[in-house]
């Protein structure tokens, strides 16, 4: 069984959304459009913040607070 962690580095954008999704909201925020995206189920974290020029660390980092804030 894959690791369904937020820190699974090969866990896709679609899992992150449907494990939690609370994280929805912090893709919006940054107008990526990996929401509803064909690819995400292809696309990993590192892969959409390459894509969109974001700092992964930061960005992971704020999917987690969104994790957190719902609990």
């Amino acid at each position: 069984m894959p690791d369904k962690t937020l820190d699974n580095p090969d866990l896709a954008l679609d899992e992150v959304m449907k494990i939690w999704p609370q994280t929805i909201s912090v893709f919006l925020r940054h107008k990526m459009l990996c929401v509803g995206c064909l690819v995400n189920p292809f696309h990993t974290i590192e892969d959409a913040c390459a894509e969109y020029g974001l700092e992964e660390e930061s960005f992971r980092l704020e999917l987690s607070e969104a994790i957190n804030a719902a609990d």
